[in-house]
């Protein structure tokens, strides 16, 4: 009894270390670091109008395809956040980064009901500390909630093998969720997953009587999947089927799907070695890949046993279905980025865990864990500790702190006198400072830009080493029409006060 009590409170103290600290990574200097750009102040803008003006929306961001929309579950969960804030953005990104440490805890749940409790540490511990998943915590965008939702929808899965019905519906709305208004393409293939799944519970428990799944269940889970995209629906009728014809577009006519070539097929194994493999190391040298190549013939190697683990078998059914269906997937010109893969992120972790804490069983597996353990925290906390101490002072470092300072230099020098604002960022449109200005000026400047002409205005623009001729263009504009009386930088970000020429 007293071996059970020390190990129950050693685990439950290790836990808890690591969920502090996992908070302390993703909430140290957000106020100052945080990323607040294009998709940020686009989505704000959108809040800040239903607010303030009580305009309604039925859909939410963009997706990376043409005139394909998600819908406004990511808006709808973040608005009580901005309202309590008063238009403040660090209060969603507060709520977000919990919802990533909550899915730290569901992730160690994972991997000690799956396997053990080495297995769920060795998952949080990877979790916590991987410098690509503390950055995707900290970002202020759609797909930060499906760090949990697909770690929900996993567990929601196990209770199902378990004969609970109410998973069944928890596992739809996940779905509807990831596929319609958090998640990217990389969510897409939930369904093959979720379709194998359903079939092999049938077979496994049958279907009405006493198995988790009957008609009721159906319709229940039906009606949950639905209301994840009901909004996008009454959009498309209202707008003559406008997101029918994109998506018919996107999907048939452009024939998003066809057979890989060879090449093809070696660029993107290539591509998702890289996406997965960073989430565990930056840097990939001989060790590292070592390292992942004793993984992967231990993985192998033990797969037949593996796959008679119900959860196992689950975690690689899912994380093995986009790598598979993305292989004929070859919309948006073929273009995929790391990001649409942020419902599979922890879904790989866990996985990796498994094989880790199946190693953790045998002496000398023991060895090369604690091994991995030292070099995975000294190679990511090298990156990390260095970006959270970052002053912000570099040529090319747009943040939230410096995004505010330029704002109040404007402010502080104005005065009382009306001026206009000029604003040139590398995406064209600047809803961040659009936005911005709004807020700050509403709130505590009590003053917004004049919309009318004067003859006091400033300019303020960020670095745009990617595009060199089109700032200087942008440059040259503003030289014909007002003369610099005053410049200041603040990072990335140059601000400067002009007075027009030839005003009257």
């Amino acid at each position: 009894m007293l071996k059970k009590i020390k190990a129950f409170s050693f685990n439950n103290f290790l836990l808890v270390a690591i969920l502090g600290m996992a908070s302390f990574l993703r909430l140290y200097r957000i106020g100052d670091l945080l990323g607040f750009w294009y998709d940020q102040g686009r989505d704000a803008l959108v809040i800040w109008d239903l607010i303030y003006k009580g305009k309604l929306f039925l859909i939410g961001p963009t997706t990376g395809l043409a005139g394909i929309f998600r819908g406004p579950w990511y808006y709808w969960l973040i608005t009580p956040f901005y309202w309590m804030g008063h238009g403040n953005p660090i209060y969603p990104i507060i709520f977000l980064i919990f919802t990533t440490v909550v899915a730290i805890g569901v992730i160690y749940y994972l991997g000690y009901k799956i396997q053990n409790k080495a297995t769920g540490i060795l998952a949080a511990i990877i979790a916590s500390f991987s410098f690509y998943i503390v950055y995707a915590s900290r970002w202020l965008s759609n797909p930060t909630p499906m760090l949990l939702i697909s770690l929900v929808m996993i567990v929601a899965m196990l209770k199902v093998i378990e004969g609970k019905k109410w998973g069944w519906p928890i596992i739809f709305f996940c779905f509807g969720l990831s596929l319609f208004n958090f998640g990217s393409s990389g969510e897409l293939f939930y369904l093959p997953a979720i379709l194998i799944f359903i079939i092999w519970t049938i077979l496994r428990q049958g279907f009405g009587g006493q198995s988790s799944l009957n008609w009721k269940v159906v319709f229940v889970s039906l009606f949950f999947f639905v209301i994840t995209f009901a909004p996008l629906v009454i959009f498309d009728f209202k707008h003559q089927g406008i997101l029918r014809t994109n998506i018919y577009q996107s999907f048939v006519s452009e024939k998003s799907f066809t057979m890989p070539s060879k090449s093809f097929l070696i660029s993107r194994t290539v591509f998702y070695y890289d996406v997965f493999s960073r989430k565990i190391f930056d840097a990939r040298g001989v060790t590292e890949k070592t390292i992942f190549i004793i993984i992967g013939i231990w993985f192998l190697v033990h797969l037949p046993k593996y796959i008679k683990n119900n959860g196992i078998f689950l975690t690689i059914l899912i994380m093995a279905t986009p790598l598979i269906g993305l292989y004929f997937y070859h919309g948006n010109k073929a273009v995929l980025y790391d990001y649409y893969f942020t419902g599979y992120y922890l879904v790989f972790i866990l996985l990796f865990a498994i094989v880790l804490g199946d190693m953790w069983r045998f002496k000398i597996g023991k060895l090369f864990v604690a091994y991995f353990v030292y070099l995975f925290l000294n190679a990511n906390f090298s990156i990390i500790l260095p970006r959270l101490t970052d002053k912000s002072t570099g040529p090319e470092s747009v943040v939230l702190s410096n995004q505010k300072a330029a704002i109040a230099w404007v402010y502080n020098s104005a005065g009382n006198r009306d001026f206009n604002v000029d604003v040139y960022v590398p995406p064209v449109i600047p809803y961040a400072y659009d936005y911005l200005f709004k807020w700050l000026g509403t709130t505590k400047y009590k003053k917004l830009p004049n919309e009318s002409q004067t003859d006091l205005l400033y300019t303020l623009y960020e670095s745009d080493s990617a595009s060199p001729d089109r700032i200087q263009a942008w440059l040259d504009r503003q030289r014909s029409i007002g003369e610099i009386l005053k410049e200041q930088r603040f990072g990335g970000i140059t601000v400067q006060e002009r007075q027009r020429i030839g005003y009257k």
